[in-house]
């Protein structure tokens, strides 16, 4: 096994403190000048095995072997979810307010498709909880630095969350033309923000975002 293959030790761990499910979640899109910021979950329960061969951390894999794991990924996991926030969400919310309102929105599918939230342990990458300051009630959050690389369950939900907002700015690329999307997935490139400069910004960027020399 490779260094950074990830497993699901950590998760078994929350299996032993007596959550029936865990949901690894993860985020996508948040240094983004433009689209949506995304976060993707993914169930886990005890027992499970047979972790997709060559799942990574979504920044660990190109493209291709991205989109080559995401269908793997979605039928490994017993229900996944990806939700979004508007860029006109972030400039109005700010992003941290807005991951908090994706992750919500992934909650809520994975609620209507019939997992039970409330006595699974949803484990966030990272050192920072924002999801809770965005739930109505509490729910079992646990953080773990580095679990994108480490524990399955959030691997999985980075590369399903990276696979979706990628082809959803892939598809804006002939519905908004010009921006480069397709190559530069709405981050901040150098011909990212010429372009912006010579056809002002779209309805996809953050404003609030946007270098001001940019803005031309």
């Amino acid at each position: 096994m490779a260094v950074a293959d990830p497993t699901l030790e950590f998760e078994q761990s929350l299996f032993e403190g007596g959550a029936s499910f865990v949901i690894g979640c993860d985020e996508v899109g948040r240094g983004a000048i433009a689209g949506p910021v995304g976060v993707g979950m993914s169930v886990v329960a005890p027992g499970m095995a047979g972790i997709p061969v060559g799942l990574r951390d979504s920044k660990m894999l190109s493209e291709k072997k991205r989109e080559l794991l995401a269908p793997l990924a979605s039928e490994w996991a017993l229900h996944s979810a990806v939700g979004l926030a508007s860029a006109d969400e972030v400039d109005r919310l700010g992003i941290t307010a807005c991951l908090g309102l994706a992750g919500k929105r992934a909650l809520t599918a994975l609620h209507e498709a019939g997992v039970a939230i409330r006595s699974s342990v949803i484990l966030l990458d990272g050192h920072a909880d924002w999801l809770s300051p965005a739930l109505a009630s509490p729910l079992r959050v646990r953080t773990q630095v580095k679990a994108d690389r480490d524990c399955a369950s959030v691997s999985a939900a980075s590369v399903i969350a990276k696979v979706h907002r990628d082809r959803m700015m892939i598809e804006a690329d002939s519905r908004i033309p010009g921006y480069g999307w397709a190559g530069n997935k709405g981050y901040g490139s150098a011909a990212h923000y010429e372009a912006i400069a010579l056809l002002g910004p779209s309805e996809l960027h953050r404003l609030s975002w946007l270098k001001q020399p940019a803005l031309g």
